[in-house]
């Protein structure tokens, strides 16, 4: 499936960075007892992945006060004022609780008007780029003329789940644990963009236009990254990183294809890029599949982990905060289930 659009704007995007830091190596040091067992090297987590820290929140919080710190931090930067603002997506992985939604508590703690509409719009790690889309194609086709698009992920309760189960667990083996190591790679954070219709734009400084979208899926790999929660209310997910990297990257190459067939583009014609960051091996055989330059990536995953749904919109808001893209940016997405997503976004 492709879009095009003329006249949609990304405003304005903001990110708020979560102020506790926890190294790779203080996670393989909680689970000393089990990498000596099992003759695990430590520093593996590093090497194999290249993040060598994560952010986590300072205590108790839910997804909607992490969005909601975003959005605050992008509605400070937008020439648009609240009442402008026709339609609220909370789009994270994490949520409050099943009923109501999300975006309901972000709509309430930001006091924004009783015509701005809200939803929750969740698709693993590719809710906000859904968003996106779905924001443009109503921008496009009319009905509205802005939105305000916001993710917050807590990956904490994740990573402390696992590391308790894994220490705990005095059976499991070399080839079981590799269904709970992705886990090890998450982090939380946040993330909120304002998408607006053309006209309502004063000037084109640090902003992008989004120009098309590609997308297709496979959901025979559904099972292949599935979390949720379990009989105390923690938090589970098991991965089969291997087959899902796999089966990411072939969809990813198919979609490619069609994304260059659709923008009448070719590899050399784009500036930057931006994929989903999950770890430097994915990043890799991802750029290797495609065709494209690693020197034009822009990464965060050193740093932050594996964000989720906040992941590569963070990734962007960092890379328009520094100033550093320039012309035709490509954004990858990737998600479990198995989606791909791919976006041309251009400098104004």
């Amino acid at each position: 499936m492709n879009f095009s659009f003329s006249h949609v704007i990304i405003e304005s995007m903001a990110h708020v960075l979560p102020p506790v830091v926890i190294s790779s190596d203080d996670v393989e040091g909680q689970l000393s007892s089990l990498y000596e067992r099992l003759h695990l090297p430590f520093g593996r987590l590093e090497l194999m992945t290249g993040i060598r820290e994560r952010r986590v929140w300072d205590g108790a919080i839910f997804p909607s006060q992490a969005s909601t710190e975003a959005a605050k931090n992008v509605l400070k930067k937008t020439i648009l004022g609240k009442k402008d603002v026709d339609l609220l997506i909370h789009a994270s992985v994490c949520r409050d609780r099943l009923e109501p939604a999300t975006a309901a508590y972000v709509h309430r703690d930001l006091q924004l008007s009783e015509h701005t509409l809200f939803l929750d719009l969740s698709n693993a790690c590719l809710g906000f780029l859904n968003g996106m889309v779905m924001v443009a194609s109503m921008i496009e086709a009319g009905q509205i003329r802005s939105a305000l698009i916001v993710s917050g992920e807590n990956g904490k309760p994740l990573l402390d789940h696992t590391i308790d189960f894994l220490r705990k667990n005095s059976t499991i083996t070399r080839r079981e644990i590799k269904s709970y190591f992705a886990n090890l790679t998450i982090g939380s954070g946040a993330v909120a963009a304002i998408i607006c219709h053309e006209s309502l734009v004063e000037n084109g400084e640090n902003k992008l236009k989004l120009k098309a979208v590609s997308a297709l899926s496979n959901s025979n790999g559904c099972t292949l990254c599935q979390g949720d929660t379990t009989a105390d209310n923690a938090l589970a997910m098991q991965t089969d990183s291997e087959a899902l990297l796999k089966l990411g990257v072939q969809l990813a190459q198919h979609n490619w294809q069609q994304f260059l067939a659709h923008t009448q583009l070719k590899n050399g014609d784009i500036n930057h890029s931006i994929c989903h960051q999950v770890g430097q091996r994915h990043r890799a055989l991802l750029y290797q599949a495609l065709g494209l330059d690693l020197e034009k990536d822009f990464s965060t995953f050193p740093f932050l982990g594996n964000t989720g749904s906040v992941a590569l919109p963070l990734t962007l808001s960092l890379a328009v905060e520094k100033n550093i893209l320039r012309e035709k940016t490509a954004l990858l997405g990737i998600g479990s289930g198995i989606s791909s997503l791919m976006m041309l976004v251009e400098n104004i």
